[in-house]
């Protein structure tokens, strides 16, 4: 028998080491969780409602199994606890807060009770393994990883990476790449986070980061810092631009990445399934960055507009082609890698826009100053494009214009005063139409081409205004207020003025109790005792 017990420790202490080596996880957690299976064990035998203990010697293998009893002024369950008169018949000097021990004799599991022995183990270890991945692999989000492709479900490539499984996504793979059960894939360690069914890996062959890391392996001037990729934007699979700058003067970023006979980047190519990569000279100045971008057409003249975060790039009628590329694809990596919004235009239909800027703008400058069309043109063409221009500029500036003198410019400044005053009158009156309340018109920083823009968006009241988000405001995408160039402060200011009678009313409404209370005191001191 004495053999036989022997044996059964050893075998127990074999089991252990074999989980721990085969899982890399500490041998104290399974030894762990081999006591609390032989707890449950013991419970099922003696019962739930005791609170019962187990211990295994990591050396020998013995396994002590004991009932824990509290000593309690009032017991209430006579299983876990024992009042002291009786604690003090087992064990003298027993105070309340004592446990007593009763040790109990090794039990033999059956079979019903060995099978949930091994469930409440094989779930510990899956705990214990789960654990061990999120702290090996946790740190190691944006490296490059390489595996052996495990399975393919619904699309998603599961993938061994030895000590762990990773997930490519659908939308993190780079379409039309095959991968098979059994191939070795190099992808980009993307994210690593916890989730119930266990730390998740999430893999990817299509980020641009993973392009960053690729050529870093491949030319040794970025991995040791002397270049570095500003800027990268994909189209996975098909086509990419890279933004690259070198601080040594002496080495070309665009040369290195290159590499001899286009070595370096065709590695890099090959890796990802034939991605054509343009490869850029970065530049602070946003406007030759741009034209860089658009590699390889010629660009005949850029605009930022810096407030829309929008660029317009004209380009010879010929080039248009080239410049949008197939699908739009060159115009939209270059809008991706240089963060700005790229309208392209041929040098003709920027001439038709120009051209139709110029003849709105004079008639407007004819129709509310009341001048011939030579007077407005000249206005126009000296750079005027608003009445306001007009009206409160220097004087002198008008004048200096060929053929206009300073009588001229003091009239047409007056005139411009009256035009505004005329379109503020006419704006008012359409506002009081649409039932904008004056409370609203009030607010300092509206006017009342604001406030008409307002009302025909249903903004009518203070509350009305109050309501808003900032950006619903000001936004220069979509804001209520897009056409104004108002600031993120100054829709904030205008909103939180719209909001002030909100904090009036709290204050009216906490100051009435403590009127009431004063005026009942009052009354109640003209009472006659």
């Amino acid at each position: 028998m004495s053999n036989a017990v022997t044996a059964n420790r050893a075998e127990l202490l074999a089991i252990a080491d074999a989980v721990a080596r085969e899982k890399s996880i500490d041998r104290g957690i399974v030894i762990e969780a081999m006591e609390e299976a032989i707890q449950k064990g013991a419970r099922a035998k003696y019962g739930q409602e005791n609170d019962i203990r187990a211990k295994m010697d990591p050396n020998s293998g013995e396994v002590r199994l004991w009932r824990v009893v509290e000593v309690v002024e009032a017991p209430e369950n006579n299983f876990t606890e024992m009042s002291v008169e009786k604690a003090q018949e087992r064990e003298p000097g027993a105070a309340i807060g004592d446990f007593i021990v009763d040790p109990l004799p090794p039990i033999e599991f059956g079979r019903i009770a060995a099978q949930a022995a091994k469930q409440t183990i094989v779930q510990k270890v899956r705990d214990a393994e789960r654990e061990r991945q999120y702290s090996e692999y946790k740190d190691r989000a944006g490296e490059i990883i390489t595996g052996i492709v495990k399975r393919v479900e619904f699309g998603h490539v599961v993938v061994d990476l030895g000590r762990a499984e990773g997930v490519i996504r659908r939308d993190e793979q780079i379409p039309r790449e095959l991968l098979r059960v059994g191939d070795r894939v190099r992808t980009y360690i993307k994210e690593v986070r916890r989730e119930l069914r266990g730390p998740q890996i999430f893999l990817s062959r299509s980020a641009g980061e993973f392009m960053k890391l690729l050529f870093a392996q491949e030319v040794p001037e970025i991995y040791d810092g002397i270049i570095e990729i500003k800027a990268v934007a994909r189209d996975p699979g098909s086509r990419a631009k890279i933004g690259v700058i070198s601080y040594d003067s002496s080495i070309d970023p665009v040369g290195a990445c290159v590499g001899m006979k286009g070595s370096r980047v065709q590695a890099v190519v090959q890796e990802l399934q034939g991605e054509k990569i343009d490869i850029i000279p970065w530049s602070e100045d946003i406007a030759t960055f741009t034209v860089n971008a658009l590699q390889p057409a010629e660009v005949a003249k850029v605009v930022i507009d810096e407030d829309e975060n929008r660029i317009e790039v004209v380009v010879p009628d010929e080039q248009l082609s080239l410049a949008i590329g197939r699908r739009g694809q060159n115009v939209r990596l270059a809008s991706q890698i240089s963060g700005h919004q790229i309208d392209i235009l041929t040098e003709d239909e920027e001439s038709a826009r120009r051209q139709e800027e110029f003849t709105s703008r004079s008639t407007m400058f004819m129709e509310e100053l009341d001048v011939d069309e030579t007077l407005a043109q000249l206005i126009v063409a000296e750079g005027f494009s608003e009445m306001e221009e007009v009206a409160y500029v220097d004087a002198e500036e008008i004048a200096a214009i060929e053929g206009f003198d300073e009588d001229l410019a003091e009239e047409l400044q007056n005139r411009a005063k009256e035009a505004l005053d005329v379109r503020e009158q006419k704006a008012r009156e359409a506002r009081k139409s649409l039932g904008v309340s004056d409370d609203l018109a009030a607010i300092e920083g509206l006017t009342e081409k604001m406030l008409v823009t307002l009302g025909e968006a249903g903004i009518k009241t203070l509350d009305d205004l109050g309501d808003l988000a900032t950006d619903e405001l000001v936004s220069k995408r979509d804001g209520i207020l897009k056409g104004y160039d108002l600031g993120e402060d100054e829709g904030n200011r205008i909103i939180m003025a719209a909001r002030a009678h909100w904090f009036d009313d709290e204050d009216a409404d906490s100051a009435a109790p403590a009127a009431d209370t004063s005026s009942g005191e009052a009354e109640d001191a003209a009472v006659p005792q």
